[in-house]
């Protein structure tokens, strides 16, 4: 059986594509602009879920964040991508993605010298019941409030990644669960 190698579009500063590359090879000291997107997940009572980066991860390992992040495959709908590494990250489904920062864009510095460079647009989403998440993935998770969420990040931001204080602070305190978008009724978990 052949592995498929995941790849990453990479950017010129513009943000028009310039070509591809191996995801595995791209993040360096010296990453080159890539696209990217974060999501935040809300379940139906209002509460975003928030994960904890495991501690294999090559950067910012064992930090809180948003529910998660991904690279679109070249092609590939952002709303594609999004639920298809919901479904791979998390074990979750699901519903209305919805944009909510489509011009979010930044540049972090892990302490061990890796860079992240992104065009990263960040979206909202519903759950439909609770995260069942990789190993490799995420070490922990819990549902949160959002206004909680802004005050721990705003109280200890070392314990978060960079790019969920900055997108919380694009957001500049109308953090919530998404008004517009249909909530679907919590699933339990099978």
């Amino acid at each position: 059986m052949t592995e498929t190698i995941e790849s990453v579009v990479l950017l010129d500063d513009d943000g028009t594509p310039v070509g591809t590359a191996p995801k595995a090879t791209v993040h360096t000291a010296d990453t080159p602009l890539h696209l990217a997107f974060s999501c935040h997940v809300f379940d139906a009572r209002g509460r975003v879920l928030v994960t904890r980066r495991a501690l294999s991860k090559a950067t910012w390992p064992g930090v809180w964040t948003n529910s998660f992040c991904g690279h679109p495959a070249p092609g590939e709908d952002f709303a594609e991508a999004i639920v298809r590494r919901a479904e791979r990250e998390l074990g979750l489904r699901i519903g209305a993605v919805t944009p909510a920062l489509p011009d979010f864009r930044y540049r972090a510095v892990d302490a061990s010298g890796v860079v992240e460079n992104e065009i990263c647009p960040v979206f909202t989403a519903v759950a439909e019941g609770d995260p069942q998440p990789a190993d490799d993935e995420v070490a922990e998770w819990a549902w949160v409030e959002p206004a909680q969420l802004r005050e721990a990040v705003a109280a200890t931001p070392f314990a978060y990644s960079p790019w969920l204080g900055w997108q919380l602070a694009a957001w500049q305190g109308a953090y919530a669960a998404p008004q517009s978008a249909p909530i679907p009724d919590a699933v339990s978990p099978s």
